[in-house]
């Protein structure tokens, strides 16, 4: 297979959220949309899969930027860009967390041009999905991954049905913790949905990601003032510093009053094929007082249930020391 040759497709770059609805309706399955294109442009050059044409957003004003809410909570942009998440004053002060988990995806090349819509909606990293091999999720009768020789070392622990990739976002944990709501635009008006049901696992519908239907555009992320300035904690593991994908990761944001959890969100990445929400853990601490103890045992119910692969266990003791961790340093 020729591979880094980018095939040719016709361009359309609108610059209002109603000319990209309309064109996506009026090209229909033929087009793809694109934000920062990083992972688009992948699928594209490596000529795994093929369009007739992209329907560039980047020119959409209206969908970058932070806005302040009138409840005190915020509305980021899908085209507001990593390294702008990252920096951005408002986030930061009230929202750290997901400014922490903005600056941890790839490298500054990346995330200057990687857009938050993007890193959300972005489609699983698995070697034998991404390479065109004829897997389950790419409409084939196996999972390549899930077998004795399957390379699968960064697949998945939890949630697998069929297919074992997992979800590379490295924002997606940080929304779902801050019980975020995104705001998506399609022919038929707006919805708005939770975060933790935006992502979809195989066992709803093995070929996407999350819950957008054709046609459709995550326009925004919503964060309630109810996490505003919240005890937060953002760790990624990967073989890289940059570039790399996680290994896993944990996002969490703690309610406190003294030393006591009044409150508590925790989300673990590249464990499942979505962000994993560990509402046992979470009801675990609620009215407990924070100590090493209650973060070890906490680390320890995170794992359980978990379904390691040939090459993946250990991903079960590093999520246990992380969700510890993250109890511990919030």
């Amino acid at each position: 297979m020729l591979r880094d040759v980018m095939p040719h497709f016709e361009l359309y770059q609108p610059d209002s959220l109603e000319g990209a609805l309309e064109l996506a309706e009026r090209l229909g399955p033929d087009a793809w949309l694109v934000a920062g294109g990083q992972d688009t442009y992948d699928w594209l050059k490596n000529r795994t899969r093929r369009v007739a044409a992209l329907i560039d957003l980047t020119g959409i004003e209206a969908l970058k930027g932070v806005r302040e809410r009138e409840d005190g909570g915020l509305e980021i942009g899908a085209l507001t860009t990593l390294t702008q998440l990252e920096r951005d004053p408002l986030v930061r002060e009230r929202f750290g967390l997901l400014a922490a988990a903005a600056g941890r995806v790839a490298a500054p090349q990346i995330r200057n041009v990687g857009t938050l819509g993007g890193n959300l909606c972005q489609d699983t990293r698995c070697w034998y999905y991404r390479g065109g091999v004829d897997c389950y999720r790419a409409g084939g009768n196996m999972c390549y991954a899930d077998t004795p020789q399957g390379q699968n070392r960064e697949h998945a622990i939890f949630g697998a049905s069929r297919c074992v990739a997992v979800s590379p976002s490295d924002t997606a944990p940080a929304v779902v913790a801050l019980d975020a709501a995104m705001v998506v635009h399609g022919p038929r008006g707006e919805r708005v949905i939770p975060a933790q049901r935006f992502f979809v696992g195989p066992a709803k519908n093995i070929r996407r990601m999350t819950v957008l239907a054709p046609g459709e555009i995550l326009t925004a992320v919503r964060l309630p003032a109810a996490w505003a300035g919240a005890r937060f904690y953002f760790e990624k593991v990967a073989d890289r510093q940059v570039w790399d994908f996680a290994l896993l990761s944990v996002a969490a944001a703690l309610r406190m009053e003294g030393d006591v959890i009044r409150d508590a969100r925790i989300v673990c990445g590249a464990v499942e094929c979505v962000p994993r929400r560990l509402q046992e853990v979470e009801r675990a601490l609620i009215g407990q007082v924070r100590s090493e103890e209650l973060a070890a045992s906490a680390g320890e119910l995170a794992v359980e249930g978990a379904r390691p692969l040939n090459f993946n266990h250990f991903k079960m003791p590093l999520m246990a020391n992380l969700v510890r961790r993250a109890i511990r340093e919030a």
